[in-house]
């Protein structure tokens, strides 16, 4: 029987989350070579180091990858896309994959997909097909599902979208979401363990706020975060927790501006740079509700049965459960919707994903069809050319 050897590129520590068993569903067969290309905010201090968690899960690294995150400014980030471009272009030539598998939307990760296409390495993207308005990744993200081969998307919706982009829908599959199926089948920490772990009293009621740079209006993401700290101050009898940015434009003044706000109300709040996946979603799971503007809140938080406050247009364009309430980024409108949120939790505390998002043996399905594919042989692509109903 054939071997083939397949490619992961992870780049964050929520990507490597998500991943986490599909990498572990293509470890357990023997015919297949399996290896990451670790790279991103995952090999950065300021960003917790989060490859010691890959290396602690005993994951095969294959390579890594420093393209020098430490500043994340707009002219950074650019210079940080040449030596991603750089690395990757050495990394796959020498690991020469079968196929390489990435999720998402980043950079990071367009410049992977990029020097794929152009060493003729097949690419298999997951999450493709979503909007997300208010940050550039939604251009990185059309980009890669333009150079990937197969696709696997989370909903019907954005399966559509992908064919409508001109793939043939022989190649896309609407395989559900796997943070969902990761919470169907984690054993999530009970709130004991969970104290114990984070060293945080979780006996009062809590939130979890995760704030990401708005990428296409990166000078107002400040002024967003202040909005959204200020309301959160104004919320009695409530702990708040903390999670670190993304190493986007303004990322690290995210960062520095929340560790100031707790340092200065210790007795209420707390600030973790990086939890991992385990910790991170049993950290939702008895929260009260979730604010920000992550992709986690649109999927994860829904799927516990926790209700969403989203901030300012960074997911505009996503399909979202009747558990997300959107909100625009001032203090006033943000405080009335938590208020709206904590006065009718009960009506709220059920699971609210209305079907969007499918989570059972997405790993299995997403292995099969790749093993498929390779064993069929990997075919050149066409435009597939949507007739439309003028």
């Amino acid at each position: 029987m054939a071997r083939y050897r397949v490619a992961f590129y992870t780049g964050t520590r929520a990507e490597y989350g998500l991943l986490k068993p599909l990498i572990e569903q293509f470890m357990s067969d023997p015919n297949v070579d399996t290896g990451l290309i670790v790279t991103g905010m995952h090999l950065c201090k300021e960003y917790g180091n989060t490859i010691e968690v890959i290396q602690a899960d005993n994951m095969p690294i294959w390579d890594t990858i420093d393209i020098l995150l430490s500043s994340n400014t707009q002219c950074s980030i650019v210079k940080s896309m040449g030596l991603a471009l750089l690395g990757f272009s050495e990394s796959l030539n020498k690991i020469k994959p079968d196929i390489l598998i990435l999720l998402g939307d980043r950079f990071e990760a367009f410049c992977a997909a990029a020097a794929a296409v152009v060493l003729n390495i097949p690419i298999a993207h997951i999450h493709g097909g979503e909007l997300t308005e208010g940050a550039i990744d939604d251009a990185f993200r059309h980009a890669i599902t333009k150079m990937s081969y197969l696709h696997f998307p989370s909903t019907e919706e954005y399966r559509k979208r992908i064919i409508q982009m001109g793939e043939e829908p022989d190649r896309v599959f609407n395989v559900g979401s796997l943070g969902v199926e990761n919470i169907k089948k984690l054993k999530l920490l009970d709130k004991n363990e969970l104290e114990k772990e984070l060293g945080v009293d979780l006996s009062k009621p809590y939130c979890v706020c995760t704030f990401h740079p708005e990428t296409l209006e990166p000078d107002k993401t400040i002024d967003h975060l202040y909005e959204l700290i200020g309301a959160l101050d104004k919320v009695n009898n409530q702990t708040i927790i903390f999670t670190g940015s993304n190493a986007d434009s303004k990322g690290g003044k995210i960062n520095q501006i929340i560790k100031s706000f707790v340092d200065e109300r210790r007795s209420r709040t707390y600030f973790f740079l990086n939890l991992g996946q385990l910790k991170y979603l049993s950290l939702l799971k008895y929260a009260q509700f979730v604010v920000g503007n992550s992709s986690s809140g649109i999927i994860e938080a829904p799927a516990l049965g926790i209700p969403t406050i989203n901030i300012g247009s960074r997911q505009n364009g996503r399909v979202k459960p009747q558990s997300v309430f959107d909100s625009k980024p001032q203090k006033d409108e943000i405080l009335k919707t938590i208020t709206y949120v904590l006065e009718n939790s009960s009506k709220l505390s059920e699971k609210s994903l209305d079907g969007l998002f499918k989570g059972d043996d997405v790993a299995k399905r997403i292995y099969d069809t790749c093993i498929s594919f390779l064993k069929n042989g990997i075919k050149n692509k066409h435009f597939y050319d949507v007739q439309f109903n003028y």
